[in-house]
């Protein structure tokens, strides 16, 4: 079975003003896509009919050495956008609660801590990459990490929760050099409810 571009919950001006609409379509139907298409190639290359992309990032040693690399950028960008697209929502952000503000409060102290950490590691990202809120299975607590290009925290062992992409195809038509103002406009857009539902999940 091939990897499939999966649709958007909501429109592609729904996240204005905060994300444009053009933005969210080239994102979409042209960088999201060439990492499905290219996942696929490689995959079928060396006949591998696993669909599980969970399981292919958090095994990469699996995958024949050949096209690890391919797979690990390409499954990582295939999988990176499966759950940024979720992670957000129109009319979205505010503060978290439930079990997700729980966790964060035991990390960070606070919620405006965390987002604080957040945003000030994520932006000085050197080149391409992502800043993550992750679920750490060996102490069982969430954590901020920063990871490049499209790799995906699967493949340290973490569970990626709440993940906004930085690479400047994700917001230089509208915010051109100023990654911090793009990261801000996002806490206005933040699906907690996707967060808080892939959490619960790492204790079921």
């Amino acid at each position: 079975m091939k990897f499939e571009l999966p649709k958007i919950p909501y429109s592609y001006d729904s996240l204005e003003p905060y994300i444009d609409s053009k933005t969210m379509e080239i994102h979409h139907t042209k960088h999201h896509k060439i990492y499905t298409d290219k996942l696929n190639i490689a995959l079928e290359k060396e006949n591998i009919k696993n669909n599980d992309i969970e399981k292919i990032l958090s095994n990469l040693s699996n995958i024949p050495e050949n096209i690890r690399k391919v797979v690990n950028f390409n499954g990582g960008g295939y999988d990176n956008h499966n759950i940024f697209w979720n992670n957000m929502k129109p009319n979205g952000g505010g503060e978290p609660n439930n079990k997700i503000l729980e966790m964060i409060n035991e990390s960070f102290g606070n919620f405006e801590n965390f987002k604080d950490i957040f945003s000030k590691n994520t932006a000085i990202i050197q080149g391409s990459g992502w800043g993550w809120l992750v679920f750490n299975p060996n102490s069982n607590k969430v954590e901020f990490i920063t990871m490049n290009n499209q790799d995906s925290p699967r493949t340290k062992g973490f569970v990626p929760i709440l993940g906004l992409d930085v690479w400047e195809h994700a917001y230089y038509l509208k915010y051109q050099n100023k990654r911090p103002n793009y990261i801000e406009s996002w806490w206005n857009i933040i699906n907690w409810d996707d967060v808080e539902s892939r959490l619960n999940k790492c204790f079921k």
